[in-house]
């Protein structure tokens, strides 16, 4: 549908009005605009649940590939655009990047998306840099890297299978956004532009397209899947038709491992900057630890720092930019007066923290600044408190000090799944939260967490609230404050066999807005309120795992999927293992369990108490 504004000339679908607020698919103006659809070009908002199922239905069939509007009428310059000025429009982009690939490393692709130490494509000397700060560079021979940077033979456009950085257990078709050195930016198919992410072209973590299915494989939507999954094998088939496939002979193999940590303190290198994984800058190792070192990036302060494994692909000699082509970022710097940046001496003496355990989270990047660094902001365990039915207390240290909120919020999930053995269950918990998202990375699988927003110390409490309601543990088991002598959960009464859900008056009484107001009732408790066909995704994830708590590591994948009530009682083990590609065992135990639901009396509400 169009509208015909005064000057009379009528708006096509691929240039909607400026400061017009109107449904994607009728374009009629009712505010407000209650559903929205992600898609790759942004979000699509509409008036009414008929116009987003209708929007739904021909999406699939056809998107223009510019603004991601569906493809209406038959007067249209292309199958793949919805109007001349989208496909004008679309070519100059794709012009603009490959002219941008074809000069890099000497001109930037892209701003970068955030916070930055800065980026320059200036060129460093680091035999300058080496003599000025009597430094020694870390030998070829500590890291996982070719000798020769590998030759990158990729395009812009091409298309490949990978990883999905995400959920590492999905093999997904990714397009090459970006070419840079020895480096490919990439982007599965199906999710958005704020999820790229980067691999060397040597990374066994990408393969041509076809090697899944030859390993025996299927490919996965992405986390995060824009569309309904039902949709993905339509999805696949378009994505790939008459696509340009990167040929087998440009993927390189992936160079060994060292047989040991070979670093050691003070020795220079070149490192990824996690917070912005376009620039590799120049670092130094702060410590070593086991088969770990802790990498420092010169002329910036700690929030940069990481911790990582010697052989890790986001460390490289000193040298491995200018041999690959790569930018290179210099040493930090308190002014630009154009005088000497070197005349400095990294400090490798200052206590530097432990590795994590289990997790890691980025933290944002800060400017050296003279100022003293924050007291540290320390938090209290009760260990004789009941950790419930997922927590051992007695292995729980009695006190974690951090020197910002969000680093001891992590510190303390991460010594909480160190003190579990149901981790999966804890992180499918945190994962149904509401509130800020924080990435978490244990044993090696990537996960995402919510917890309420974190913006000085005492919004701790609110986190310590949260956690309780959500694991069942005892509220009195974290503090700011000096540990008291008596718990009155936990001291003046004797800890019953089989511990009971909290009640609802011993549930969260935080009252910050949208983080933990959903936890005046315990996750399970509230669970028996609501119809199994008014189940949204996250409390068919909560009943699941609560049947069976080994379940609880599939709830990405049901997040992926889409399935709320309504489809969890269409649910049957075709469409378990070869959609969701589930293996027969946790395929069977939902089956069942579905099963059982289908037993219940017509409109009985399922509880979860007890469970």
């Amino acid at each position: 549908m169009s509208s015909t504004p005064q000057n009379g000339k009528v708006r096509g679908p691929g240039r909607p009005p400026k400061k017009t607020v109107s449904c994607t698919w009728c374009n009629e103006g009712k505010l407000p605009l209650k559903y929205v659809l992600p898609t790759t070009n942004g979000k699509k908002e509409f008036c009414s649940e008929t116009c987003l199922a209708e929007f739904r239905k021909a999406y699939v069939k056809g998107a223009c590939l510019q603004c991601d509007n569906v493809i209406r009428g038959t007067n249209n310059p292309s199958k793949d655009f919805c109007s001349t000025y989208c496909m004008n429009r679309y070519q100059k982009k794709t012009e603009l990047q490959n002219r941008v690939a074809a000069i890099a490393p000497t001109t930037p692709l892209e701003a970068s998306p955030g916070p930055f130490q800065y980026e320059t494509y200036q060129p460093f000397d680091w035999d300058e840099y080496l003599k000025e700060t009597n430094s020694v560079p870390a030998p070829a021979n500590c890291f996982k890297q070719a000798i020769e940077p590998p030759k990158n033979e990729f395009k812009v456009s091409m298309k490949l299978e990978a990883l999905d950085p995400r959920n590492v257990t999905s093999t997904c078709i990714a397009t090459v956004i970006t070419v840079l050195g020895s480096r490919l930016r990439l982007r599965l198919d199906g999710s958005d532009n704020k999820n790229d992410f980067w691999r060397l072209v040597d990374s066994r973590e990408i393969n041509p397209v076809g090697h899944c299915e030859k390993s025996g494989g299927m490919l996965q939507p992405p986390l995060g899947f824009r569309m309904n999954a039902s949709s993905w094998p339509m999805f696949l088939t378009k994505t790939l038709n008459g696509a340009l496939m990167a040929p087998a002979n440009i993927f390189q193999k992936e160079p060994p491992s060292p047989k040991c940590n070979l670093f050691q303190v003070g020795q220079k290198l070149e490192a990824v900057d996690k917070k912005n994984p376009q620039l590799i800058c120049c670092a130094t190792v702060g410590a070593v630890k086991n088969d770990q070192i802790h990498v420092t990036f010169d002329g910036w302060r700690g929030a940069f720092d990481y911790w990582c494994k010697y052989d890790s692909r986001d460390i490289f000699p000193v040298g491995w930019c200018a041999k690959s082509g790569h930018p290179m970022q210099p040493p930090g710097q308190k002014n630009n007066t154009g005088h000497s940046r070197y005349k400095f001496k990294p400090a490798l003496t200052a206590p530097v923290p432990p590795p994590p355990i289990t997790s890691t989270v980025a933290e944002a990047p800060e400017a050296d600044t003279s100022a003293p660094p924050p007291p540290p902001i320390t938090i209290q365990i009760r260990k004789s408190c009941s950790g419930g039915p997922l927590i051992d207390s007695t292995q729980l240290p009695p006190t974690i000090e951090e020197t910002t909120p969000k680093s001891l919020a992590k510190s303390l999930i991460s010594k909480i799944l160190g003190a579990s053995h149901k981790s999966e269950t804890i992180l499918a918990r945190l994962g149904a939260l509401r509130g800020e998202e924080m990435v978490i990375t244990h044993m090696g699988t990537t996960y995402t967490i919510k917890l309420p927003q974190l913006a000085k110390s005492a919004d701790l409490e609110n986190v310590f609230t949260a956690l309780a309601s959500a694991l069942e543990c005892c509220h009195n088991m974290f503090s700011l404050d000096s540990v008291k002598k008596d718990c009155s959960n936990c001291d003046l009464k004797p800890t019953p066999a089989k511990r009971k859900p909290p009640p609802e008056q011993e549930a969260a009484t935080s009252t910050t807005p949208g983080d933990t107001s959903h936890l005046s009732e315990s996750p399970l408790a509230s669970r028996n309120k609501i119809p199994t066909n008014e189940w949204g995704i996250e409390e068919v994830i909560q009943f699941i795992e609560s049947k069976d708590a080994s379940l609880g590591a599939y709830a990405d994948l049901f997040r992926t999927h889409e399935i709320d009530g309504k489809a969890l009682l269409l649910l049957n083990l075709e469409m378990m293992m070869k959609h969701m590609d589930l293996k027969l065992g946790p395929a069977l135990k939902i089956c069942k369990f579905v099963s059982e639901l289908k037993d219940e009396p017509k409109g009985r509400r399922y509880n979860f108490q007890g469970r």
